[in-house]
């Protein structure tokens, strides 16, 4: 990626910008649409000309002592602290010296630890500015312009693809490997120009048009795209992931005064937040996508607020391991823009940074800094820690800073060579990336990656032909492989071991984790009156205070068993005595799964022991003898297998239908509906549509877990967000298809994180109508990661599971009647007690459970219609068969599987 190419985009001067939201001052003088209130910013009226205040020059310097101290911790290689770094990035002279060749040190020994001593590198590249329009107003770029100023250039709002292609294809032809595609952030939200040229050319948002264009290059020409679109969601990341290796944006600064006080240099553009774009930066680590981020120093910052930029960078790339270089861009000030005023940032400045850098970073980490923007000083950086020139192109400028042209790779490698390093071709996606494979890389990009690297370094062949290749799904995924008997013998024979081979590393990091996980761990004082919250409770429980509710999630002793009389009482006057039951089977065609969720023990790499995937006709075959035995749901969930292709799931539905057209097919989760619509370029809202014409019946509420991204993204790491959840299920609810809603806790959740999910299940059922019922999932802690890590309790305890079963029916109503307990997961005795607390379904006969047995569950995988019927008993009420939406089961069913109870086919496990 050209220092450009790693500025994503927004980035400034030469980053690799995708936003480039900083627009000329003479924007003003075009026609209405590009009237002086909309013109990007080149001199907005809260913008003055001069320098944002304060900034770094102005800081007093430190004094001789804390250098001295400072420089000393680093030379000795001790982890610096944020003071101990700002202090350091004011070294000059001697000192500057100082701190740089210890900086080179720590490098030097990264490069030896990745098997390439006195390696620098760049990528081969040509840049693509995409679309010039931007909706932000940053006030020293360039880049950004008006629709009118387009018009009159003869440019049209986005280029085209043929004019993409064509570079694409030139730079094919000079040997470049990598496609820089930068552009303005989100400029349909801004620019009506732009939403129509979208239309006009079939694209729903600018990221449809990333994505359709990524696909053209890397079949027309076989560069790699690395993508810079700016902010990004969690969503468009699983959007852009299959069809680029690699992507970026700057962070630039984490100093939100400069983004929220008029005159700041972001001032006037949303997606310059600081806190919106580290949720970007977590939200591509948690999608296991190679990213680039980095820093614009010199633009107003003070020097605290740089060491607190790099320290969040750092806290970053810890906890995801995603982060695959940075970008350390020195400002340059241009002419037409609000900040033409402003110094540009000195080269000491530059040469500091970078040093302090790679200090706070380590070795393992990726440097870079632009060649093209320090005037020939390429000694300086390379002493400084850089181990990476970025993009260069050898056909196309930096869109970002036209001023300034790239340096002749020739010159790159004189240079590189005179401070004793080798210069070496990368590719847009880091070496270190292309040898970890799964899951930072595609399995649709594999063959595109590979026909262009290394396989010894994961750097870039240099004899690499550069051709393009078909983009396509995997073939032949639904291939039976591995322990597909896994539903009887976990049973029998268990699972291999405890843990994925991967677990150190697939995860994230541990102690970032716990870090992160510890302060909401903390238990809570209520002072609430818990007798005048029960008093409610029983008078009507829809006026509960949140105070009052919280109380009650706490109660214990005698509080606890007045609640429970009180949630019991309110089920027998709602729904009746009879507890519902359904015979259902439990189909789980995968475990193959890299999404990295912590809690669960049932997820696989392709190569584990215990890894397996279905073939369609198993699939089919396990429905037809759920159907023999009285079954009227199938019940289907897997893994997010990295082969899977987005129609797979239209396969599986198809198959069980074709074979047992009166089956009830309830299957994929929220987490399987975004993970499907993405891979096929779908909406949620197509996706779902398309499923259901292949003979989906509904879909179970799960990959819930907690509905608060506090809790969320400790238990998982790349699992969907609570908002994208929340959007599944409601598009489903609107298509008329129902689904069931769940709650996964004790783990690392409190009371509060149950009230706050409960509510939100509650507004939206109010809202849709959908949910058929509500599930209580205990988490199974035996065998979780994040137990195992020591950061999860051991699962809720009994006093737990009744207060939220019982508060489950009381801040549910009237909205969601049916209240399921889970046997598999709490035994006879647990389901009865939750029976006694307010439940009234038992869920399914399952007839095969792995996920639950996989994590640790002692419970076994299947219980007869009698069982059922005794766990009721023992509550003391009547059973009675359900179907999937709670209507009457047929005779012929009830038949069915009155006469096989207990007498399950020989694929069925059988528990004694």
């Amino acid at each position: 990626m050209t220092p450009s190419s790693d500025a994503p985009s927004d980035a400034p001067s030469n980053a690799l910008s995708g936003t480039q939201s900083d627009t000329p001052s003479c924007a003003q003088s075009d026609a209405q649409n590009d009237a002086q209130n909309d013109a990007p910013s080149g001199t907005p009226s809260d913008a003055p000309s001069g320098t944002p205040t304060p900034d770094a020059a102005a800081a007093p310097r430190p004094t001789g002592n804390a250098m001295r101290r400072a420089l000393r911790r680093a030379r000795d290689g001790v982890a610096l602290d944020a003071a101990e770094a700002a202090v350091l990035l004011q070294a000059r002279g001697a000192d500057l010296d100082d701190l740089t060749a210890s900086a080179a040190r720590v490098r030097d020994a990264g490069l030896a630890a990745a098997g390439r001593p006195g390696v620098i590198t760049y990528s081969k590249s040509v840049f693509i500015p995409l679309t010039r329009l931007c909706r932000d107003k940053c006030h020293y770029c360039t880049f950004a312009t008006v629709p009118g100023k387009l018009r009159r250039s003869g440019h049209d709002m986005y280029m085209s693809p043929d004019e993409v292609l064509d570079i694409a294809r030139r730079g094919a032809a000079l040997g470049c490997k990598e496609a820089l595609i930068t552009l303005g952030d989100k400029p349909e939200d801004r620019w009506p120009e732009a939403r129509a040229w979208l239309e006009a050319h079939g694209y729903d948002d600018t990221i449809s048009y990333v994505r359709a264009i990524s696909i053209r290059i890397l079949e027309e020409t076989g560069l790699l795209p690395h993508l810079n679109p700016g902010v990004m969601s969690w969503a468009d990341f699983q959007r852009l992931k299959p069809v680029a290796p690699s992507m970026g944006m700057m962070l630039e600064t984490t100093a939100t005064r400069l983004w929220s006080e008029p005159g700041g240099p972001h001032h006037g553009s949303p997606d310059k937040e600081p806190a919106v774009r580290l949720r970007v930066l977590e939200d591509a680590g948690r999608s296991s996508v190679p990213f680039t981020s980095g820093l614009l120093i010199g633009i107003g910052e003070t020097y605290e607020e740089r060491a607190e930029s790099l320290f969040a960078l750092r806290r970053t790339a810890r906890a995801y391991h995603g982060i695959q270089e940075l970008i350390i861009q020195n400002f340059r000030a241009k002419p037409d823009t609000a900040m033409r005023g402003m110094p540009d940032a000195e080269l000491d400045d530059l040469v500091a940074t970078v040093a302090v850098a790679r200090h706070i970073m380590g070795p393992s980490a990726c440097l870079q800094a632009p060649p093209n923007l320090v005037d020939g000083e390429y000694a300086r950086l390379i002493g400084a820690g850089i181990d990476d020139w970025g993009g260069v192109s050898p056909l196309t400028p930096d869109h970002v800073n036209p001023e300034r042209p790239w340096p002749q790779i020739e010159q790159l490698a004189e240079q590189s060579a005179a401070a004793g390093f080798e210069l070496r071709e990368r590719l847009c996606v880091y070496p270190e990336f292309v040898r970890r494979g799964e899951p930072w890389l595609d399995p649709r990009l594999l063959p595109h990656v590979r026909a262009l690297a290394d396989p010894d370094t994961g750097l870039a062949r240099p004899d690499a032909e550069v051709t393009g290749h078909p983009w396509q799904e995997p073939e032949e995924v639904f291939t039976a492989a591995g322990r597909t008997d896994l539903h009887t013998t976990i049973d029998t024979e268990g699972r291999t071991g405890d843990r994925r081979e991967d677990f150190d590393h697939v995860y994230g990091d541990w102690d970032a984790l716990r870090e992160a996980a510890a302060p909401g761990m903390l238990p809570e004082r209520i002072d609430t009156d818990v007798r005048a919250a029960l008093a409610q409770a029983a008078d009507d429980p829809t006026r509960l205070s949140d105070a009052q509710a919280l109380a009650l999630l706490h109660a214990d002793g005698p509080a606890l068993d007045a609640l429970c009389r009180i949630a019991d009482e309110l089920r027998r006057a709602v729904v009746g005595e009879d507890v519902t039951y359904i015979v259902t089977r439990n189909i789980n065609f995968t475990n193959v799964c890299y999404t990295g969720c912590r809690f669960c023990a049932f997820a696989q790499r392709r190569t584990d022991a215990d890894a397996y995937t279905l073939s369609l006709e198993q699939v089919a075959e396990r429905a037809a003898q759920a159907w023999e035995v009285g079954a009227v749901e199938v019940c289907m969930q897997g893994g997010i297998h990295p082969d899977l292709p987005g129609t797979a799931y239209f396969d599986i539905a198809r198959a069980v239908k074709q074979r047992v057209p009166g089956m009830h097919v309830h299957a994929f989760s929220p987490m399987e509906v975004v993970n499907g619509a993405t891979r096929t370029g779908m909406s949620v809202r197509d996706w779902l549509t398309a499923a259901k014409e292949a003979g989906l019946n509904s879909i179970p509420g799960t990959a819930a877990e907690i509905l608060d991204d506090e809790v969320r993204w400790i238990l998982t790491k790349g699992k969907l967000p609570t908002a994208d959840w929340i959007d599944v299920i409601t598009t489903a609810h609107e298509l008329g298809i129902r689904s069931s809603s769940t709650m996964m806790y004790g783990h690392v959740d409190q009371p509060r994180h149950w009230l706050g999910h409960l509510r939100t299940l509650a507004r939206i059922q109010e809202r849709t109508g959908g949910f058929t019922e509500f599930v209580t999932l205990p988490f199974i802690h035996t065998n979780a990661p994040v137990y195992l890590a020591g950061i999860a309790r051991p699962g809720p305890t009994i006093r737990d599971n009744r207060a939220v079963t019982a508060m489950a029916r009381l801040l549910l109503h009237p909205h969601i009647t049916n209240i399921q307990t889970s046997w598999v997961k709490l035994g006879t005795e647990g389901a009865a007690e939750m029976l006694r607390s307010g439940a009234n379904d038992l869920g399914g006969t399952l007839m095969e459970e792995t996920i639950s047995r996989m994590a640790g569950s002692g419970y076994g995988s299947y219980k007869s219609v009698r069982d059922l019927v005794a766990v009721a008993s023992a509550a003391g009420r009547p059973a009675r068969p359900r179907t999937t939406l709670y209507g009457e089961v047929p005779a012929e069913r009830r038949r069915a599987a009155a006469a096989s109870d207990g007498h399950l086919p020989p694929l069925l496990p059988l528990l004694d």
